[in-house]
């Protein structure tokens, strides 16, 4: 074959392959904030690194010029740095995962984050407000039990009690919210297996429970503890609800609509992203549960000081997933 021939049939395939690697090891300005595999993903690297090793094989043997043998051992030798770099020490690599992967994979899933925030905020914030004008309401979505025990929790003459709780030490809760939390996430993700149907159900049920919650202890003046309680914690629970619900949803969606892929080859990849983001939504729930144990307990901590921490945490958690990995190499 002739090396004009060879050449024009590759061109396009090396080119991209370059694009790709300049990309993972040296983001533009320009390139900031955009995922490094936008032109194929990791899982079809090794497989165009095989093929540029085997072009430049040919190349060799057939003695095609100079400044195409070059061209193919640079990106050669480029492709061996990504694929066979030693792996980062695994402190390292846990700090590259929550401050840049983690909220990258969020915004790459942009879309379905953002249908599950609506159904989850939606319908917390809109029972809240239907209570102020029809607290009765709370008694189609709870018991008088249930609702007797959110009263006693947050009742404001307990003023000594600890918030939100009956009952237990601080280490002994801060077991119980992991395995709480924790087992409300992985449902959430779970149930987009349903066609998206069990996603959509466990954030309007979240929704309108905790906003059922919230909206009748304010109706009846219990909303004092109530918000001081879980001002602190909110922001990393509630926003990881969302992202468990929007996991599910995208898990759903490669079942329903993988498009140009196989169903099988859509249900992997979205299984692997959501693999990551349930590790991702693992580690805020455990801190969700930290600071609910041994600080949203606290009684006697004034007003301004408990809900600065709050708003200061939703500020944090919000720049994080929003900022976080814009401008860095995407790691292979």
């Amino acid at each position: 074959m002739k090396q004009e021939v060879f050449q024009a049939r590759h061109d396009a395939e090396w080119s991209a392959l370059d694009q790709w690697l300049v990309k993972r090891t040296r983001p533009s300005a320009k390139q900031r904030g955009r995922d490094a595999d936008g032109l194929f993903g990791d899982l079809e690297f090794p497989a165009m690194y095989r093929r540029v090793c085997q072009h430049l094989a040919l190349a060799q043997r057939r003695g095609y010029s100079v400044l195409l043998i070059d061209r193919l051992q640079d990106l050669v030798h480029r492709g061996h740095l990504v694929l066979y770099r030693p792996p980062a020490p695994r402190w390292q690599a846990v700090i590259e995962f929550f401050g840049a992967d983690f909220p990258r994979l969020v915004r790459h899933h942009g879309r379905a984050m953002g249908i599950a925030a609506v159904l989850f905020f939606g319908s917390f914030i809109g029972v809240i407000v239907a209570m102020q004008y029809r607290p009765e309401f709370a008694h189609s979505l709870f018991d008088a039990g249930e609702l007797a025990r959110f009263e006693a929790m947050y009742d404001p003459a307990n003023a000594d009690a600890k918030l939100g709780r009956e009952s237990g030490s601080d280490v002994k809760m801060f077991g119980y919210y992991i395995l709480n939390n924790v087992s409300i996430g992985f449902r959430t993700i779970a149930a987009g297996f349903f066609a998206c149907i069990g996603s959509v159900y466990v954030l309007l049920f979240n929704g309108l429970f905790l906003g059922g919650v919230a909206g009748h202890l304010t109706a009846i003046g219990y909303g004092g503890p109530f918000w001081r309680f879980v001002a602190g914690h909110s922001a990393p629970e509630l926003l990881a609800i969302v992202i468990s619900g929007g996991a599910g949803l995208q898990l759903g969606m490669a079942l329903i609509a993988p498009g140009r892929r196989s169903r099988g080859r859509a249900f992997v990849e979205a299984g692997i992203d959501m693999a990551k983001l349930a590790l991702g939504i693992f580690g805020m729930l455990v801190f969700a549960a930290f600071v609910e144990a041994f600080w949203s307990s606290i009684g006697w901590m004034p007003d301004p000081v408990k809900f600065g921490v709050g708003g200061l945490l939703w500020v944090l958690i919000l720049l994080w997933l929003w900022r976080g990995g814009r401008g860095v190499a995407h790691a292979a």
